[in-house]
């Protein structure tokens, strides 16, 4: 559903959110970044017309020299480790899955320690050492043994269950459907920010884990661009919804000692 509309159950929760005096936090995260292109100039400068502090999930093995020059003189943007070259490594009958099964752990961790060499040398202090699975999702076995590769912090999608020792901050609502690799629609969109932000205010997710947006610039179209717009444009307006502070998104999740995953 498109037009302002769209957006009333976000709207309302927000509401809600500001009856009770309370800050409706968020975080944006962009995935499958590797290089400069018109679409990451346009979602750079959507991210600072709105002041939201995004986070690029960038591809190691496909980062380009482009890349890093293009955020030069961007502020409030940090980058994340998308994986290690967003390959499907999933075993028959699997759904797809970069970091699964097929693994010998020795040898992903080396893979996952090039990654975060290469996006460390090319980013700098920009860069987090924080793990975004490609397509959200790892083996489950991998996830305590991510600090031996080096990573402090993990994101994929859904409510948050922290693992002791490793931040945990995940996405909550995607700008598009993949079913048919269009934009989900206002409505979609709205439920699924709306349906985390109040299991936060309920207390029955982690009140502390702020409310996520996926994005993958690289496939938005018209339709995904506008509706991102228009997100942006009510929760820049609203007084109850904030953007969490970059500089402590990745220790406070681990401060905060919410359950483990």
């Amino acid at each position: 559903m498109a037009g302002d509309d769209g957006f009333a159950v976000l709207r309302a929760e927000l509401d809600r959110w500001s009856e009770s005096g309370r800050t409706a936090t968020l975080w944006w995260r962009d995935d499958d970044a590797v290089a400069d292109s018109a679409a990451l100039q346009r979602l750079l400068d959507l991210a600072d017309a709105h002041a939201v502090p995004l986070w690029l999930a960038v591809i190691p093995a496909a980062l380009e020299d482009s890349l890093p020059a293009a955020l030069a003189a961007r502020r409030a943007l940090g980058v994340l480790q998308h994986g290690i070259a967003h390959l499907d490594h999933a075993l028959p009958g699997e759904r797809k899955c970069e970091l699964g099964a097929a693994w010998q752990w020795d040898v992903l961790r080396a893979a996952l320690q090039g990654g975060r060499a290469r996006l460390a040398a090319a980013f700098g202090q920009r860069f987090r050492p924080v793990l975004v699975p490609p397509w959200n999702r790892l083996h489950p076995g991998w996830i305590p043994r991510l600090p031996e590769a080096g990573l402090i912090g993990l994101s994929t999608l859904g409510p948050r269950r922290v693992q002791p020792g490793l931040a945990v901050v995940n996405v909550h609502a995607d700008l598009i459907d993949w079913r048919s690799r269009q934009y989900a629609g206002d409505a979609a969109l709205a439920a699924a920010l709306a349906r985390h932000l109040a299991a936060r205010r309920r207390g029955e997710a982690d009140a502390q884990e702020p409310s996520g947006i996926m994005s993958h610039h690289r496939v938005h179209d018209a339709a995904i661009w506008d509706g991102a717009a228009r997100l942006l444009a009510l929760l820049a307006a609203h007084p109850a919804a904030a953007w969490h502070d970059p500089a402590t998104l990745w220790h406070a999740a681990v401060a905060e000692g919410a359950p483990p995953c």
